[in-house]
């Protein structure tokens, strides 16, 4: 049996050294949480010694680990498609539909900080047994459109990168999104890093991207304030935008990501929790929403500006930015592709796992669920469909699911019963009922426009 020497010559067994370092490993993960919480009470109470910066640091993560739905591979797809074919004009769709969300996932925190329940609990205790197999089966359905699109991006960023088949790129995301999803046991904060990371890769790539690009400032400017459409086609990417960023897996997920990492009963310190969310909401929301104009910004300065109006997948835009931007653009551009994949597949995955258990009250392991949402992906990618294409629909499909996910949600963060000192204030019901009434009139003009036109 193989093992190693002590200083005193006593043989020790190498699994249980192991088992032991992995022990230890786990107990400082979970420490870390603890202090966590610990300063995050300390900041609550008006005890903390530390700074204004340092007391916010505890309460930010939830909202990062959400916002990687914002910034996921359907978000190239529907933008490069967008800003090479039609410039600048639909930058207020993005503009738009990022005010929407930070209004909507700051509902769906506040609704965990405040009851202790997710959405998908709330919407299983209040509404009738048909409806709700019915929303599960909805939600489950938009779960594996998102999954398909953060699969296939990953898959097509290790393409890009290491030139293996799409085939060797799905099993390598298959393997690293394990190895992501592993971290859970060891507490809530080192996802929230990993992830955090991951989205701060994706938001210098791009940045580096837009330096390189030299947009034109006043047209940016101009049309990210004045709502324009340019035909029928242009409506199908506008839906195609609006759901690749108003994200109803995410909208789940965010309830269940602040419903127990920070438990206080009092209405003083609910009140200081919720404003921190709001910080955390408005600083993730805020880079995703940079992220995704600087998506659109870049194939429209890139692409659209040079007459490649018809760049209409991701490997065109990659094998299109070398020649234009240099070949460091193409590698960044690959680069900030894969971490979106893989950031956005584990993110899917565990908001997949909070629909069945908060619909359902039944939990499959972790692995089994990846296993299952993998076999879409790999069929796609074997039969040889576009990918590109694929995304763009698969995001139309996720616009369909908002009205489903939202309309719940203003329903119970509305009624005091539930909310109790965090209750919506009537302005704030309005301007989101206001959302939910734009989401369902777009999808409405969607369909007469693609199906009936």
């Amino acid at each position: 049996m193989a093992g190693w020497l002590t200083e005193g010559g006593d043989k020790v067994d190498g699994k249980k050294m192991n088992q032991a370092v992995k022990n230890q490993l786990v107990s400082a993960f979970k420490e870390t949480d603890v202090r966590t919480r610990d300063s995050a009470d300390a900041a609550l109470s008006g005890t903390s010694p530390k700074g204004v910066i340092s007391r916010a640091m505890p309460f930010l993560g939830p909202a990062f680990i959400a916002s990687v739905a914002y910034v996921d591979p359907g978000n190239f797809a529907t933008n490069i498609q967008g800003g090479s074919a039609l410039g600048y004009t639909l930058l207020w769709v993005i503009v738009a539909s990022n005010l929407m969300a930070m209004l909507i996932q700051t509902l769906s925190a506040k609704l965990g900080i405040a009851t202790g329940h997710n959405l998908a609990e709330h919407c299983r205790n209040n509404f009738s047994k048909p409806v709700v197999y019915g929303m599960w089966v909805l939600m489950e359905l938009v779960a594996m459109a998102t999954d398909l699109a953060e699969f296939i991006g990953a898959s097509i960023g290790f393409n890009l990168l290491f030139g293996v088949p799409l085939i060797i790129g799905g099993v390598l995301t298959a393997i690293c999104t394990f190895l992501i999803l592993a971290l859970e046991r060891y507490g809530f904060r080192p996802l929230e890093i990993v992830i955090t990371v991951m989205v701060g890769v994706i938001a210098v790539s791009y940045l580096v991207e837009s330096i390189l690009s030299r947009p034109a400032i006043g047209v940016l400017l101009y049309h990210s304030v004045v709502p324009q459409f340019a035909g029928s086609e242009s409506v199908i990417l506008a839906a195609g935008i609006l759901g690749a960023t108003v994200m109803p897996h995410a909208i789940f997920l965010h309830s269940s990501l602040t419903q127990q990492r920070i438990i206080v009963r009092e209405p003083g310190k609910l009140r200081r929790l919720f404003r921190y969310e709001i910080l955390d909401v408005t600083i993730a929301m805020g880079i995703a929403s940079l992220v995704n104009m600087a998506m659109l910004v870049m194939a429209a300065a890139t692409f659209y500006k040079q007459g490649f109006t018809h760049v209409a997948t991701i490997e065109e835009a990659y094998a299109t930015l070398e020649p234009l931007l240099g070949k460091a653009a193409g590698w960044i551009f690959a680069v900030s592709l894969l971490a979106s994949g893989l950031s956005s597949s584990t993110v899917g995955t565990s908001a997949g796992q909070v629909i069945m258990q908060g619909f359902l009250r039944r939990h499959i392991p972790v692995w089994l669920r990846r296993l299952i949402t993998i076999v879409p992906s790999m069929f796609v990618i074997g039969i040889g469909l576009d990918p590109t294409r694929t995304l763009v629909i698969s995001q139309v499909i996720l616009s369909f699911g908002l009205p489903f996910t939202i309309i719940p949600l203003i329903i119970f963060t509305k009624k005091k019963s539930i909310m109790g000192v965090l209750v919506n204030r009537k302005t704030t019901t309005m301007i989101a009922w206001v959302i939910a009434a734009l989401i369902i009139c777009l999808n409405i003009y969607l369909i007469y426009q693609v199906i009936l036109g």
